[in-house]
């Protein structure tokens, strides 16, 4: 089974090989650019000029266009890949070969660079838009370099390059025809991004101090790292008391949001208690409703006493209660016709009779 299998891709690698032959070399996209070849490009076919005319319609596939740019690629940042996008879009079939010069080179004719040449190469290896990579690239492109490598186009920005003595290095290849044109991305450059960290040169230093490197490894000195690791310090307690500012602030803020809670719920009970009270003991309020009905029925069961020295409606009553009292300051001379008990018509004939009877005397 497994000869079968590698029979069979074996099979389909024969088929395939001379379609990948007609589209040209192609690379996966998990695997990085391929690094030039020192004897140069050689192709299995003869290499033809080509126009630019020729090239944007479009060419075979078998037969794509060489298309190089060159540069420094220090810090490889996305202007870099934007301006390596353009050159790799500036034909509908486009080879994207970018030369990289060397340390050597660029310490001569620009400056010192943050990253090593080979760490420029492995940078732009792994770029999506390179097929291969020059190492060691000529700071002036020559017509032997261009034919070693059968250059079709050179593509850059179109802002004339002076260095080592020249105008614009650019210049012979521009008059040649085959110079394509590529734009800068703005706001993004190596030398912004150095430009930054010398600017802000103590904050990197007291970061990387703070991460363990060392003041040899940073150049830096003793008193200066001692004023670094002090400001860091500083830097610290300062971060320490805003944290416990932000949490005293959230404290205070959940408190008084507590508090209006509990304010606005005391309101909306005591609301409700005064106008439960006033419902209960108001002036037309339930209280006085049943203390009114309670004083009809107690004197309906039990009716008030006439108090002393008022006239009293009931002769039965006063008599009663006050048996000594003279009958005409009590009540009023009784007559023939007014009603009396038995009782108190024989007690009167009888004081009649002996009061006749001392006056006879």
């Amino acid at each position: 089974m497994a000869g079968k299998r590698r029979g069979r891709g074996s099979s389909v690698q024969q088929q395939q090989a001379p379609q990948n032959k007609r589209r040209g070399p192609c690379r996966a996209p998990r695997e990085p650019a391929a690094f030039a070849k020192s004897t140069g490009c050689e192709p299995e076919i003869p290499h033809e000029k080509l126009s630019i005319a020729q090239a944007q319609r479009g060419t075979p596939a078998h037969r794509p266009v060489r298309v190089y740019a060159d540069g420094i690629f220090d810090l490889f940042h996305s202007g870099h890949a934007r301006a390596l996008m353009q050159a790799k879009n500036v034909f509908p079939n486009a080879y994207l070969i970018v030369g990289v010069c060397s340390d050597e080179l660029t310490h001569k004719f620009k400056g010192y660079t943050v990253m090593t040449e080979n760490e420029r190469y492995e940078a732009l290896r792994h770029c999506r838009y390179v097929d291969e990579v020059v190492r060691d690239a000529p700071w002036t492109l020559t017509t032997e370099f261009l034919k070693k490598h059968k250059i079709d186009f050179v593509a850059h920005d179109d802002i004339p390059y002076t260095s080592a003595g020249s105008e614009d290095v650019y210049k012979h290849i521009k008059e040649a025809g085959m110079f394509v044109v590529t734009q800068r991305t703005e706001g993004i450059s190596t030398s912004d991004l150095i430009t930054r960290i010398v600017r802000d040169y103590d904050v990197y230093v007291r970061r990387n101090l703070q991460r363990g490197y060392t003041a040899r490894e940073l150049n830096v000195g003793f008193i200066n790292e001692n004023k670094y690791r002090l400001q860091n310090q500083v830097d610290k307690m300062k971060e320490t008391v805003r944290t416990v500012e932000e949490k005293s602030k959230h404290f205070v803020y959940r408190v008084e949001e507590k508090s209006q809670d509990l304010i606005s719920k005391w309101e909306e009970k005591s609301r409700e208690f005064i106008s439960n009270f006033l419902q209960l003991f108001g002036p037309d309020g339930a209280w006085h409703v049943i203390q009114e009905r309670s004083g009809r029925m107690l004197q309906a069961l039990s009716p008030y006493s006439s108090p002393r020295g008022s006239p009293s409606s009931s002769p039965t009553r006063q008599r009663s209660d006050s048996p000594d009292s003279s009958s005409a300051s009590a009540s009023p001379p009784s007559s023939p016709s007014s009603p009396s008990s038995p009782k108190n018509g024989t007690r009167s004939s009888l004081k009649s009779t002996s009061t006749y009877s001392g006056h006879v005397k």
